[in-house]
Formats: C-alpha cells, structure tokens, sequence
C-alpha cells in the first residue's frame, strides 16, 4: 500500500485541492444552504474487516445528506444487501439519523466531492486516492474490499500499488492483494439496474462471497 504518513482519511470541509469540485461545491451551497455539501466522510467504524469503496457522493444522496450511499436509489440496494448479509442492522429509511449502523463494514468513496454530471475527472480521483489509501491504512483488521464499479476498482488498484493489468475489472471477479481480497462489482446505480447490467440477484451474489469468505 502506498505511504499514508501525515495524510488524513477524511479531507477538510473545505477542502482546496480539486478547483472544479470547488467551484462545484460553492454553486451548491449557494442554491442548498441546508444540505451537507462538503467531502462526505466514510460510514462505519475503522475497526471493520470489510471496506466498501464506491465513486463519488451524489447530488441527491450523500451530498444532501453526509452519509454515504444515503438518499439516493443506489443506497436503497446497496443497505438492503448490507442488510441481507449481516453487514449492517437496524431499518435504512434514507436519512442520517435513521439509526443504522454498520456490523464489520464501513463506507467510503473514491473520490470524496460530489463532481459535475456524476463523472470525476482523472485528474480529481488521482489527487483524492491519498485519502483513500489513509483510510485503508487506518484500519488495522482490513480483509476484503469490495469496489462499486470500475473507477473504484482502478483507484483502490493504485491505492495498493497493484497494476491494471494484474487485477481487471469484471463483475464478479475476486482479486488476491496481500492479505486483502478486492470483490469486484457493477456499481448499484440506478442506470444500471433500470438497463440490467446489474440485477439485484447479481449484486447479492457479490456480497454473499464476501460473506462466506469472512465468515
């Protein structure tokens, strides 16, 4: 894993490093005063075995909200297979404080910021994977990683200094890294699940390995 020294897991709330994400950011404060509209911080306690790494918050969803994958459709069928499998307890009612918490698992995004048309740029997952590598590094009983879709897949690739061509992308696919397991899947957006790519069957079949693998 690349060196995590100094690097905090979580960037500022106003962090400065992406200006197109900044100017993003400000355009939203502006029209949503109310909502969270800041680098979304991940869910889940550091100690878990399980990290799920997703792309981005979205507009609706974790950046409204501040919790990962929380207020949009792709929560809905990502906490409901979390549910399924033990990851997770209580009732996901798609708010902050609808008392869900997370069992041996934790929540995190690629790229922190919520990007123009759902689509980070290189360059903005590039200069946001420090903090995923600090937040990989801050949890000592780490074991598997599951990547929604394939831009989390190449950016925890490099994140482990593994290369591309070692570990591809494909749905399904379960990749030795170390002492960690990459879990590769189609992401849980609504797109994909409205065209088929993804059916929920497929996705909690992802999730049901993990499951076995870590007992």
């Amino acid at each position: 894993m690349a060196n995590a020294i100094n690097t905090p897991a979580q960037p500022d709330r106003n962090c400065p490093l992406c200006p197109r994400l900044v100017d993003f950011r400000a355009q939203a404060r502006a029209l949503h005063p109310d909502w969270f509209n800041s680098p979304v911080p991940a869910f889940g306690d550091a100690k878990a075995r399980l990290l799920i790494v997703g792309l981005a918050p979205g507009m609706q969803g974790a950046n409204r909200t501040g919790r990962p994958f929380t207020g949009d459709y792709a929560g809905d069928l990502l906490y409901a297979t979390l549910l399924e499998y033990g990851f997770a307890k209580g009732v996901y009612q798609a708010r902050p404080d609808d008392g869900l918490k997370l069992v041996d698992c934790r929540i995190g995004n690629a790229v922190h910021c919520v990007p123009p048309q759902n689509k980070p740029m290189p360059i903005e997952i590039n200069t946001c994977r420090q903090f995923l590598i600090a937040r990989m590094a801050e949890m000592p009983k780490l074991q598997a990683i599951v990547a929604l879709g394939r831009i989390a897949h190449d950016s925890t690739l490099k994140a482990l200094g593994l290369r591309n061509a070692a570990a591809p992308f494909a749905h399904g696919a379960v990749h030795e890294a170390g002492r960690l397991r990459l879990y590769d899947t189609y992401h849980c957006s609504r797109y994909n699940t409205n065209t088929r790519v993804l059916t929920p069957e497929m996705f909690r079949n992802v999730f049901a390995k993990v499951r076995a693998d870590l007992g």
